[in-house]
């Protein structure tokens, strides 16, 4: 896979998790436009009432939970396999440039510690 292809794919999940966070965003404020609708109705039922806020919040932690398993299923589909690579890649590299530059130190102050020109 080259790099246009998974910032494609990387591009196309944000904009899915930019369309659930409004979603979500929504039915809050669906929820608080109720909320404050009901406060000038007359008073209903305390059933009624309870029966509506339990089935709104059922439905918003079944949407949490959805979209809670979706964002856990991108960063183990993302995470491990990119940035393991990654990281390993740039310790081998980083680890070979410091024994090299270590190397180079270490003769150049022993030469100096013996006196050689």
């Amino acid at each position: 896979m080259d790099i246009r292809t998974k910032l494609s794919q990387w591009s196309r999940s944000s904009e899915a998790m930019g369309t659930r966070y409004l979603l979500v965003l929504l039915l809050v404020l669906l929820v608080l436009r109720f909320e404050v609708q009901g406060a000038h109705e007359p008073q209903q039922d305390e059933t009624t009432s309870s029966a509506l806020l339990t089935q709104m919040q059922e439905s918003l932690y079944s949407y949490w939970g959805t979209a809670r398993s979706a964002a856990e299923d991108l960063y183990k589909k993302a995470y491990p396999t990119t940035m393991d690579e990654k990281i390993r890649d740039i310790y081998s590299k980083s680890t070979a440039a410091v024994s090299t530059y270590a190397g180079i130190f270490t003769d150049q102050l022993l030469s100096m510690l013996k006196g050689d020109s």
